[in-house]
């Protein structure tokens, strides 16, 4: 099919066709442009599609390999982890999702009788509890980095939105939600959204 441009020669013909040809050209062109002048995406450079490959192929396998980490965390208990209905005595690691990155929370057991702190005072809650920003994309490393001691409910993860997002960005913490529930799902975690509506 002839693709019909107009340059500057033709719009000065155009200027002076009496007006039924002008209306006659138009047309014409009108239903010649849309299949005429569509242009077919150019071929995709192979060095940018061999990037994006290798960076797929190292996401699947650093998903894997995390995957394969965190399986040796048992099961989660249903039992022990639906009776938690305070976000303080959550023991397992706790993910607030924002409209930018992730807070993860874990609280690290009281090392009584460790032979690093020999003493036979607790260590308050509080004093074990870290809070790390990450990125959605670093979780699988951050949750698969994180020891068994860190998941004595077994595997399962609390998630909640952040509560200080502004309204403005709640559609965006939603679609971070849904990433990261997605995610947690591909490494085998359970879900507990907070504060458990049931």
């Amino acid at each position: 099919m002839v693709c019909v441009r107009l340059d500057m020669l033709q719009a000065v013909k155009l200027k002076d066709l009496p007006l039924p040809k002008l209306c006659f050209s138009a047309t014409l062109g009108l239903l010649l442009v849309p299949g005429g002048c569509m242009r077919k995406p150019s071929a995709e450079n192979p060095e940018a599609a061999k990037q994006a490959q290798q960076a797929q192929a190292s996401k699947k396998a650093q998903m894997d390999a995390a995957r394969e980490t965190l399986d040796a965390v048992p099961p989660p208990a249903k039992s022990r982890y639906m009776a938690v209905h305070e976000a303080a005595n959550w023991n397992n690691p706790f993910l607030i999702v924002g409209s930018e990155n992730l807070t993860l929370r874990v609280e690290y057991p009281d090392p009584v009788h460790s032979n690093a702190l020999p003493s036979t005072m607790l260590k308050p809650a509080r004093a074990r509890r870290q809070e790390l920003t990450i990125r959605i994309a670093d979780l699988p490393d951050a949750l698969s980095s994180l020891p068994a001691e860190e998941w004595p409910y077994g595997r399962v993860v609390a998630v909640e939105e952040d509560p200080a997002e502004t309204p403005s960005n709640r559609l965006q913490v939603r679609r971070n939600i849904e990433t990261t529930v997605q995610m947690l799902n591909n490494l085998g975690v359970v879900v507990y959204e907070w504060p458990f509506k049931g």
